[in-house]
């Protein structure tokens, strides 16, 4: 936002310029750029030519003399051809250096002396046209500084205002800021409007339909006007600000905005059917031609200003065609209105309109003060095109607006700036800033916020205003206090680091995707029942919340393989989401969100071809390996992996994580169906595992187990099962019979062939038996090996092998 410092002196008191500056900066409305327009043109003044003669050696030239005021007419040898004796024109003295970097030098030119240089509006920077000396406004007075004279003189500062601070989007709240920084008075505008005898109500209806979107419309009606150009002074400011001057009407609506942050509407009221103004929602095929000339169609959700038949303006963002204000208009609705922040967020964004008005009512204007200034806008017409406002104002306003009420504690005040503040001051710096003091004592006060702090709320947000006010370097310099505990780390945080320092170990690099997917890559993985919609997706690719993050891996590993990578070991660190019952009712958020971390492995196992060894390719055992990783990570123990049918893997590879009852996730090799549907390669295997889940089972600290003093004794069994049997079924009926002299048993041969027979496999353990208590004799491991073998023919219809 433009900030004109002249146009500031009318509410406060200033100092320079780059004090200004520094103090604004410091306290959060940041100045990038200050403009002086004024400082290239030093050393010229107005000139008055009173007189003009030929130049005698040179028929292109004349000799003119030049007033500037109290001294002695200079003489200026000039080439130009469109002035007249009388004018007033710029005027570069001697030692003056032009915009274009030219100096002026006294000079003889042909022969005669030439004090100076007329010039024209291309040599003082002012525009391309060179085609003769600016002409200047004959009232000005000889030795005025052009800066002065074309309204100049004036330096502009350009600040940031965040998002938060809609209240600074104004002369006015800015010079609040000042006046509170600088502890100087603030003078706001003068407001006296004059009325005639007839009732404005008598020419014109508000309705509101709509009370959630529109929260306020008032409107105030001026006849007999005539459109014109505004005056000067008002043209100045517009131009510092960055608005271009249109007639005086538009001028000042958009004047009026700039010095209260609060948009304003003139209608041309002949032009608005039915004298009536209803604010509602857009009907089914309705168009606006806006003021750019374009037709838009409309949205539902659009809130549209309309008359008793058409639209009129989109609300809060561009006004439309059909009823601008023309050189013809004599009568005036002036509408002031407030509109709830977001539907104007959306309709600007919907139809790619930005506008001063869309940028002020999406970050949340005053309602409180739509008297005040249409009040004020009526006035300024009324002043400067001559017309007659009629008496009151149409004021809807279904639902008044209560403000804020925030408790302010001094101690609260004292701990959190880490500096004791006084009561006084902090009352100074609140009631400056527009805080009404309520009651309280000294140790709690009490504050009414102002409608347009729209980011006042806590206790903590008054604070933030008495710490930038008073100046963030006010607080002294400390070190962080100690604490005598230190909080322990919470258990998600040690799960969190400990899962990606596992996978980092297994080599797989994360990757951060999208929560937004197409719902196609949903589809793929028949994950797309219930998948939430977005109302306002960026492209059909991201148009739903992912169901799986597998709907992002998979393409992930799509890419790679299209840019000729050997091989991916990818995992991600994400949450899925899923619709929650009764969502987005009264609070209840839409989604149910799951944390879940989840991996992707294809191609070579070492990622590149080695000469060292064989270029072998991932299998459902790397995967696994990932899982497995992570559970002695978390130590995890006794979790089995059990099949499992699922339409994310292949029937061949696929498993679920089990520790007893609960699961923590699945593993397997991506379902040829996902493949084909995503284009992906073969040999594509992936994971899947629920945080919560984990965090639940998660042994986050180990307990230690006594190094036993006694030797182990290893036997190896081999036992032929049905092919469908799982290994770990098998384990668990080992480990169950042999406890507890079988410390371990571990699968290190799987065999199915004929001499096994058809439907068949040979399943090898190596067994670990141990006593804690003694050392084991050969009679005692060959008893327990047998009652093993006995309880797995038994259980599961198995065979030793011979």
């Amino acid at each position: 936002m433009k900030v004109s410092l002249n146009w500031l002196k009318d509410y406060v008191a200033l100092p320079s310029a780059d004090e200004v500056a520094r103090r604004l900066t410091m306290a959060g409305l940041e100045v990038e750029a200050i403009h002086r327009p004024g400082a290239a043109l030093e050393g010229v003044v107005v000139g008055q030519i009173l007189s003009s003669d030929k130049h005698p050696n040179a028929d292109k030239l004349s000799v003119t003399k030049v007033a500037l005021g109290g001294a002695e007419p200079l003489q200026v040898v000039c080439g130009a051809k469109n002035y007249q004796v009388g004018d007033k024109v710029p005027l570069a003295t001697v030692g003056t250096k032009l915009p274009n970097g030219v100096e002026i030098k006294q000079a003889a030119l042909r022969g005669v002396d030439s004090s100076g240089m007329l010039c024209s509006a291309k040599e003082l920077g002012l525009a391309d046209d060179a085609a003769g000396l600016l002409i200047l406004d004959p009232s000005l007075a000889p030795g005025t500084p052009i800066a002065k004279a074309l309204g100049l003189d004036d330096v502009t500062l350009e600040l940031n205002v965040t998002p938060n601070r809609a209240d600074a989007l104004s002369m006015l709240g800015v010079a609040r800021e000042l006046a509170t920084l600088t502890n100087a008075a603030l003078t706001r505008p003068s407001v006296a409007v004059t009325e005639s005898s007839t009732p404005a109500s008598s020419k014109i209806q508000i309705r509101i339909d709509d009370a959630n979107r529109c929260w306020r419309y008032a409107g105030r009606v001026i006849e007999g006007v005539k459109v014109q150009p505004s005056p000067r002074w008002m043209q100045d400011r517009l131009k510092a600000a960055g608005v271009r001057a249109i007639n005086n009407l538009v001028d000042v609506t958009n004047y009026v905005m700039l010095e209260y942050g609060q948009p304003l509407h003139a209608f041309d009221l002949d032009r608005i059917g039915g004298a009536q103004i209803i604010v509602r929602t857009a009907r089914g095929g309705e168009q606006l031609t806006t003021l750019d000339e374009k037709v838009r169609s409309l949205d539902a959700e659009d809130l549209l200003i309309c008359d008793a038949k058409d639209p009129l303006v989109l609300a809060g963002v561009m006004g439309g065609a059909s009823s601008e204000v023309t050189e013809k208009t004599t009568r005036v609705l002036l509408e002031c209105a407030t509109f709830q922040p977001k539907t104007v967020r959306r309709s600007s964004k919907r139809h790619a309109l930005k506008t001063e008005s869309s940028h002020r009512f999406e970050r949340g204007t005053d309602v409180s003060v739509v008297p005040e200034v249409i009040d004020r806008a009526a006035a300024l017409i009324a002043e400067l095109g001559g017309g007659t406002v009629l008496a009151g104002r149409v004021d809807a306003y279904p639902e008044v607006k209560q403000p804020k009420v925030v408790t302010l504690r001094s101690q609260r005040l004292n701990e959190l700036l880490g500096v004791v503040v006084p009561g006084g001051e902090a009352e100074r710096i609140l009631t400056s800033l527009g805080f009404e003091r309520l009651e309280g004592d000294g140790a709690a006060t009490t504050w009414r916020v102002p409608l347009g702090r729209v980011d006042v709320s806590i206790e903590e947000d008054l604070i933030e205003e008495i710490a930038r006010i008073r100046g963030y370097e006010q607080i002294p310099l400390s070190l962080p206090r100690g604490l005598s505990e230190l909080e322990p780390e919470r258990v998600e945080a040690i799960v969190e680091r400990r899962i990606r320092a596992a996978l980092a170990g297994e080599g797989l690099d994360e990757v951060v995707n999208y929560s937004f997917v197409a719902p196609a890559e949903l589809a793929a993985f028949q994950a797309e029942a219930g998948a939430i919609a977005l109302a306002n997706p960026l492209s059909v690719e991201q148009s739903v919340m992912r169901t799986t993050l597998y709907a992002g891996l998979v393409p992930n590993v799509v890419r790679s393989a299209r840019h000729q990578a050997a091989g991916v070991r990818f995992y991600e660190w994400a949450r899925t989401y899923r619709p929650r019952p009764n969502g987005g009712v009264n609070g209840v958020p839409v989604a149910v969100e799951t944390l879940e971390v989840a991996g992707v492995l294809w191609g070579l196992r070492d990622g590149a071809k080695r000469w060292t060894s064989k270029d072998a390719a991932v299998d459902f055992y790397d995967a696994r390996a990932a899982v497995e990783a992570i559970l002695e990570a978390l130590h995890l123990d006794g979790v089995a992996f059990e099949p499992v049918e699922s339409p994310w893997y292949h029937p061949r590879a696929a498993a679920a994580a089990k520790k007893g009852q609960a699961v923590l996730g699945t593993v397997g090799e991506l379902h040829p169906r996902a493949q084909k549907r995503l284009d992906a390669p073969a040999g594509v295997f992936l994971f899947q595992l629920d945080v919560e889940a984990l965090s639940a089972a998660a042994q986050v600290v180990p307990q230690a187990r006594p190094l036993s003093r006694f030797p182990a004794v290893f036997r190896d069994l081999a036992v032929v099962v049905p092919q469908p049997m799982a290994s770990a079924q098998v384990r668990g009926v080992i480990l169950e019979v042999g406890r507890p002299l079988v410390e371990d048993a571990q699968v290190f041969d799987v065999y199915a062939g004929p001499q096994v027979g058809e439907g068949k496999k040979n399943l090898a353990f190596a067994l670990r038996y141990r006593s804690p208590e003694r050392t084991l004799t050969d009679t005692e491991v060959s008893e327990a090996h047998a009652k093993i073998v006995a309880e797995v023919t038994k259980r599961l219809g198995g065979a030793l092998r011979a």
